[in-house]
């Protein structure tokens, strides 16, 4: 064909169109032919009937001044400049730049627009625009024919109203029956409408699903950065201490060098004040803590994206009930204990044991995640500090290597409690606190200063830097001192449990001078660590308190009596009190919620913005023909991350 080969039609537009296509669009002259026909068509079933002899003079003559005002050199020069514009400046002609980029932007791409589903409703739009209109229009003409027969009983009052026409009655049935039938077609539209909306709702869950699932690599691969940026973090430090080293010391004359260990027990006054020095004999030296720089770069955020009360993991973590649980951060490092005398440490990213803390010769009854450093207190009268960051290296080898090995690890159905004991961390070990001479219960630390609490009655403060002892806190004592001065000489025991059904000290929390102490006779004190007294006692509870936690200006308490209570530290008063149906044995906050174990297979949590109440846990909704969850011992919550310890030992994460 060739390719300068013109049209035939009249117009005398031939000259500019090639077979290559009109303005490089790709339509041909044949094209045109085709479309020239169909406006021809169109035209004449427009104007009228073909076998009208007015119809078909009119098209004629509207065709002649088509031909005639085609052939005008006006018209001719615009065409022409027409032929030779280009497509960008058509359109930037027709709109502006800014209506330019609004329909740029608001252009959907071609893989969204494949699973649009199709209309299922039989009418188009413009039925059920007609449908509505009509309706609107019925309604018009009924509120005026309510209002004119009105007016007629008006003005007729005292006459019985003449009866209607049958015209008029039949007039209003066929208004009826069409309004009948424009409410089936609304009816059918609305119902397409719903199951448009459903299809959407699905897509968009599927596509929620999808970006979940690409957030959870972000942050799985987040975390094997943060690893090995901490892991260049510390050798760095590590070979700029060997310089330091490495480099020869300048004595003075006469000076002796000295050693650390030296200076720590030849401290007579320290000796002297607190215990005697039979007990520093036996303490063995305490190596520093080193801080190492593993500070969490970047939080967490997948699970703020599920639903509250959404599962997130469940660990076979112990085979006895767990005693203590605590983690840095949301899918952080996780440490748990249990009556099974182990004490293991998790990586909450993956949900694997990576090692055991071993040491005490006796379960651990409490324990605290900072950081790199974790504090076990335990029922031989110890308290342990560990330094997580010494064993870095092993545990990211361990991960890696478990995640190269899924078929294996899924093989085994009890691979979460199978770790061998290899896996000892024993490079973790820091020192020991050996001063209390009955089970530790409860402790607290916060930077360099430590509390703990025993069986023995007493409160000890500790100095991390030195591991020595710096203040011994008599409770009987300060409570002796209370009674005296309101003139009861007796120690209030609980009204509910005998004593010995609970710690003495059942939890304590630290904040640089303040520590706040819940023991086993109700009562919640103060303390001042400056002056070792007790300047305030909150008095409420009537069985023993069993948790306990403040901030900048509550302080949230669980006891025994089944209840838990929010006191007003401004105050010193009660602020709320609630009470479930057992005892609360475990109790925590964040800023939006509270989270309580209360002897149930659930965990209890309460808003405390709106205040309701409602229930998190395997336990919710389970079948009771089915064996339940096991009850929940203990429990921890940060930034909306609930972890829960169970009677069984299964330890499980939870949105919260």
């Amino acid at each position: 064909m060739d390719k300068h080969r013109r049209d035939e039609s009249p117009s005398g537009l031939s000259d500019i169109v090639e077979c290559d296509g009109l303005l490089g669009t790709g339509i041909t002259t044949r094209h045109i032919e085709a479309f020239g026909r169909k406006v021809t068509s169109t035209a004449g079933h427009l104007m009228g009937p073909s076998g009208d002899p007015s119809s078909t003079a009119h098209y004629q003559n509207a065709m002649v001044d088509i031909q005639r005002e085609l052939r005008r050199p006006g018209t001719q020069r615009k065409v022409f400049a027409l032929a030779q514009t280009t497509p960008t400046d058509l359109v930037r002609s027709k709109l502006s730049t800014s209506e330019i980029q609004s329909r740029a932007i608001s252009s959907l791409p071609d893989e969204l627009l494949e699973n649009i589903p199709e209309d299922s409703s039989s009418y188009s739009l413009f039925q059920g625009f007609q449908a509505s209109q009509n309706d609107h229009e019925y309604r018009k003409s009924h509120r005026r024919r309510i209002s004119k027969s009105k007016k007629l009983l008006k003005d007729g009052e005292g006459h019985a109203a003449l009866p209607s026409a049958p015209a008029d009655l039949q007039r209003e049935r066929d208004l009826l029956g069409r309004r009948m039938e424009l409410m089936g077609v609304r009816k059918n539209m609305c119902s397409s409408e719903i199951h448009e909306i459903d299809n959407k709702i699905a897509n968009l869950h599927r596509m929620r699903q999808i970006v979940l699932d690409r957030l959870a690599n972000l942050e799985m691969e987040e975390a094997d950065l943060e690893h090995e940026i901490t892991e260049l973090d510390n050798k760095l430090e590590d070979i700029q201490e060997e310089a330091v080293q490495s480099q020869p010391a300048v004595t003075t004359p006469g000076s002796s060098e000295v050693n650390d260990d030296s200076l720590v027990s030849e401290d007579p006054a320290m000796d002297a004040s607190f215990m005697s020095e039979s007990i520093y004999q036996k303490m063995p030296s305490p190596k520093s803590v080193k801080q190492r720089s593993i500070r969490k770069r970047s939080m967490p955020v997948l699970h703020e994206h599920f639903a509250p009360g959404s599962e997130i993991k469940q660990i076979q973590a112990h085979t006895d009930a767990v005693t203590a649980i605590d983690f840095d951060y949301p899918f952080g490092t996780m440490v748990t204990a249990a009556l099974d005398d182990t004490v293991r440490v998790w990586d909450l990213n993956v949900g694997r044991c990576v090692g055991f803390l071993e040491g005490h010769n006796a379960s651990v009854r409490c324990l605290q995640v900072e950081d790199n450093i974790v504090a076990t207190g335990s029922v031989d009268a110890s308290v342990k500090l560990w330094d997580l960051s010494r064993a870095r290296t092993s545990l990211k080898d361990k991960r890696v290597h478990k995640r190269e090995q899924p078929d294996e690890d899924e093989s085994n159905a009890d691979d979460s409690i199978s770790v061998s004991h290899s896996t000892s961390l024993e490079d973790c070990f820091v020192f020991s606190l050996d001063a209390h001479v009955d089970e530790v219960t409860a402790l607290h630390f916060k930077g360099d200063t430590l509390v703990s609490g025993s069986a023995d009655k007493t409160l000890r403060q500790w100095d991390l830097v030195t591991g020595r002892c710096v203040q011994t806190l008599d409770v009987l004592w300060a409570a002796a001192q209370a009674s005296t001065l309101a003139g009861d000489t007796q120690w209030r025991p609980s009204g509910r449990l005998p004593d010995a059904s609970a710690d003495f000290v059942g939890a304590l929390q630290c904040f640089d001078a303040a520590l706040a102490c819940g023991t086993a006779d109700g009562m919640v004190r103060l303390w001042d660590l400056r002056s070792g007294q007790v300047h305030r006692s909150l008095v409420g509870h009537t069985g023993p308190v069993s948790c306990l936690q403040f901030d900048d200006v509550h302080l949230v308490t669980g006891s025994f009596d089944r209840s838990i209570r929010i006191w007003d530290l401004r105050m010193g008063s009660i602020y709320d009190a609630y009470a479930y149906d057992k005892p609360v044995t475990s109790m925590m906050f964040d800023t939006k919620r509270i989270v309580a174990a209360a002897g149930e297979n659930v965990v209890k949590v309460y808003d405390k913005a709106d205040g309701n109440h409602w229930d998190c846990g395997a336990g919710v909704g389970a079948d009771e023909t089915v064996t339940s969850p096991a009850i929940v011992e203990r429990v921890r919550l940060k930034d909306g991350f609930l972890v829960e310890g169970r009677k069984d030992g299964v330890v499980a994460a939870w949105t919260c």
